[in-house]
């Protein structure tokens, strides 16, 4: 066991997360990681309506015992309007849910809300200014988004340990570094930053339990940290994912865009055949890489190998604790 913030405030027995990832963040690996010790997420845009989302909770209560969170996106591409969203809130109070984590926009409407639903706040944060503002409106801790981090990250280019110890040290709610962590060696520097605990998304696809094709898995295990591209980093939603045929195309429709003097929302809607989420769950199930957009961070470069859940984080606390033991040494 190790004990942080972050494991006290959610009385888990690791800090490692399970990030909300699209269409994989379900129940199957999100109970798996509970059960092994760390925190798993669900992600709300998995099920078109609030019924099977239910459903969804009902499933997660039945295969764990364990906290958990639910990832609900603001983005304006994703998110649901604010009735929706005030009922699913009210919904995951009532199905005992532990914890929100929201991110993209401002979560300030919504704060009151999960307050008094009885559930924990976290806010997935892309630079310092972010953070800070979080802790100051009340939430219960901040998960920050580095350069390195597959979906979303940065977009002032700044990276995991830099953003992380800054707010680490500013801060007095948990902080979750998340971008470029694998391992344990990865878990062991963001303690060492004063981080509370890690977030993983890339590591957790080459996992047992991930719901993906042994395709999109073998693609992680063969490529490296210099495998990833930026796509849509004009048009205000900046991702890091696979440099595969569907990226390529996607930055090549926005360059050409940019030339030609379109605008953001008219190159958005040129790329969305391409980048549209939909197409992005078809290619999970069918295996083709290569057709949709595939969120990966540079961490992929550290991943070797397809374990069980419980497996990856049991060795991942190893690690870090044997990390730790040889820094000890190195100093005596």
């Amino acid at each position: 066991m190790i004990k942080t913030k972050l494991t006290e405030l959610l009385g888990i027995e690791y800090p490692i997360v399970q990030s909300g990832m699209q269409w994989l963040a379900v129940p199957q690996l999100a109970a798996a990681v509970c059960n092994a010790g760390g925190i798993g997420t669900i992600n709300v845009t998995c099920w078109p309506t609030l019924d099977e989302f239910a459903d969804a909770l009902d499933e997660m209560n039945s295969l764990t015992s364990k906290p958990y969170i639910v990832n609900i996106s603001l983005a304006p591409t994703q998110r649901l309007d604010n009735e929706e969203i005030r009922k699913t809130i009210k919904l995951c109070g009532e199905k005992h849910v532990a914890a929100i984590e929201t991110s993209a926009e401002d979560p300030r409407e919504f704060i009151a809300d999960i307050k008094s639903a009885g559930m924990r706040h976290f806010h997935k944060c892309p630079n310092y200014k972010v953070s800070m503002s979080m802790e100051r409106k009340g939430l219960d801790g901040v998960i920050i988004a580095g350069y390195e981090v597959g979906g979303h990250p940065s977009a002032d280019g700044v990276g995991t340990f830099v953003i992380a110890r800054r707010c680490a040290a500013d801060m007095k709610i948990p902080v979750i570094a998340a971008g470029g962590i694998t391992d344990g060696h990865g878990l062991a520097a963001a303690l060492a930053l004063g981080a509370s605990g890690v977030a993983m998304g890339t590591r957790f696809v080459c996992t047992d339990e991930c719901p993906i094709s042994d395709n999109h898995r073998q693609w992680v295990i063969d490529h490296t940290e210099k495998d990833t591209v930026l796509c849509q980093k004009t048009i205000g939603s900046m991702m890091r994912v696979t440099k595969n045929n569907a990226s390529l195309l996607a930055n090549e429709i926005e360059e050409r865009g940019i030339l030609t003097g379109k605008g953001a929302m008219d190159i958005l809607k040129e790329q969305m055949p391409v980048i549209t989420g939909q197409k992005t769950r078809k290619s999970f199930i069918d295996g083709n890489v290569d057709s949709a957009i595939f969120c990966t961070g540079m961490g992929m470069g550290l991943i070797h190998d397809v374990v069980p859940v419980k497996t990856l984080l049991d060795r991942m606390v190893k690690e870090a604790e044997e990390t730790i033991d040889g820094m000890k040494a190195a100093f005596n």
